[in-house]
């Protein structure tokens, strides 16, 4: 039998990473409005095809922002949620910033774990970056339990970092490096 690639840029036992498309529109916005009451106040991925379309185009072509779908393995590629590494800066720093969110009929089953555990491994491989880091909300328990549960580490406190929801929102920042994946694996 013919080997044949697979449509996942990494691979868990039950995740693929693959990159935004402009045709995931239709499922990403019905599953983006039916997580409103799990990502409302944190995040408000965009729930309209013009607002999609805009999205996904930016992740496609900035070329400072990589965009990966989370999609579930077992339900023939449906997706369970979304990573986004932004800001990416190349020369002596070799960083991005981690955006991510679940959708609501994944939320809780270790399938985000599984994601960000694979994007964190292509970012420090194929990717070539250094250092990652995630800015999240104090409150926000399930995005901190995730930051945690992937290794990221706590480093500081950034007041009204981020416009969000209509205020400035004080951030917790989470980093990991090449070195701690090597050391913790």
């Amino acid at each position: 039998m013919p080997h044949s690639a697979s449509r996942y840029l990494a691979e868990g036992r039950r995740v693929g990473l693959r990159h935004f498309t402009p045709a995931d529109g239709a499922e990403f916005t019905t599953r983006a409005r039916q997580s409103k009451d799990l990502h409302h106040p944190w995040l408000f991925p965009p729930d309209s095809p013009g607002a999609y379309a805009a999205y996904a185009a930016r992740l496609i072509e900035d070329p400072t922002k990589a965009g990966f779908l989370v999609c579930e393995k077992e339900a023939d590629g449906a997706l369970a949620g979304f990573i986004n590494i932004n800001n990416i800066v190349e020369g002596g720093f070799q960083s991005g910033a981690l955006g991510y969110g679940a959708f609501a009929h994944a939320a809780g089953r270790g399938l985000m774990r599984e994601g960000l555990d694979l994007v964190v491994r292509h970012a420090f491989g194929p990717m070539g970056l250094h250092r990652l880091e995630i800015n999240v909300q104090p409150a926000n328990a399930a995005s901190i339990a995730l930051a945690r549960a992937c290794g990221f580490r706590l480093e500081g406190f950034s007041p009204k970092m981020l416009f969000i929801d209509g205020a400035w929102r004080d951030h917790q920042r989470w980093a990991i490096t090449r070195e701690m994946t090597a050391a913790s694996g």
